[in-house]
């Protein structure tokens, strides 16, 4: 009998686990991507330009340009995993002070656009945002990209193709399964995960100038794991003492917009 309730409650385990595991597998990217809807207002409404455009695989989407005469350049900006491009416009704003032209990027399924992310959609989003750029007369030369957390490994996997004046990542991690684990340590992060954003690999092929900046309290990416990625890049940093991962000090505070503005020279 004894051992007949010892092989039971093994049972009744890997069950358990067969279950945590399977649900984290099947809605993983419910958990990895964290989207705001619409309705937001129109670009106008907070200083912009309404935009759409148009990937390979034909989704549309819609982003926010925020145009500045005599640019010095031009600064693409690929968000985190959350929010809408509504929550970037004291970056764009902030930017725009200093003389550089913007453009918020808006993933699919983010801010009312259609689609699922996926890293993969991600990746033709960005490309989208770049050619619509180019196709304003923006010289490819002219074009600073600055990656938000996720952003980061999202721009840093464009940078590989199509090189820019520089890139300025903010709170960025080595890669997805490292930050998922320290988030999920019951879990076999690195089987489950169908999405990679491997940003320390992605960095160590750029030839260009890379700034990393970070906060030392971040308690969703590690400040260790932002440094690994400057130093994959041959990077700059700048070091945003006391600040935790969502301050606002990280969105448009001085040192963020100092590092963007120093890479546009």
């Amino acid at each position: 009998m004894r051992s007949e309730r010892v092989v039971a409650v093994l049972v009744g385990v890997v069950v358990v686990v067969g279950v945590v595991v399977g649900g984290a597998f099947a809605f993983q990217r419910e958990l990895v991507y964290l989207p705001t809807g619409g309705p937001l207002p129109s670009a106008g409404e907070v200083g912009g330009r309404d935009v759409v455009v148009t990937t390979g695989d034909g989704v549309r989407l819609a982003a926010w340009h925020f145009p500045v005469g005599s640019a010095r350049a031009t600064v693409l900006v690929a968000p985190g995993n959350a929010g809408n491009r509504l929550t970037r416009v004291p970056l764009a704003r902030a930017l725009n002070a200093r003389g550089l032209s913007v453009l918020l990027v808006e993933y699919r399924g983010f801010g009312g656009n259609p689609g699922r992310p996926t890293e993969a959609g991600l990746a033709l989003d960005v490309r989208a945002a770049r050619e619509h750029l180019l196709r304003e007369g923006v010289p490819a030369e002219r074009l600073i990209y600055f990656g938000e957390s996720l952003g980061s490994a999202v721009v840093a996997e464009l940078a590989v193709e199509h090189p820019p004046a520089g890139v300025v990542l903010r709170s960025p991690f080595t890669d997805l399964a490292s930050v998922g684990a320290r988030h999920y340590p019951f879990l076999p992060v690195r089987w489950l995960l169908l999405d990679e954003f491997p940003t320390e690999r992605l960095v160590a092929r750029l030839d260009v100038p890379v700034t990393v900046v970070y906060g030392t309290a971040d308690s969703i990416v590690p400040p260790e794991q932002s440094r690994a990625v400057a130093t994959a890049a041959r990077g700059r940093t700048a070091e945003v003492a006391g600040a935790d991962h969502n301050d606002r000090v990280l969105l448009d505070g001085a040192q963020v917009v100092d590092a963007v503005d120093a890479m546009a020279g």
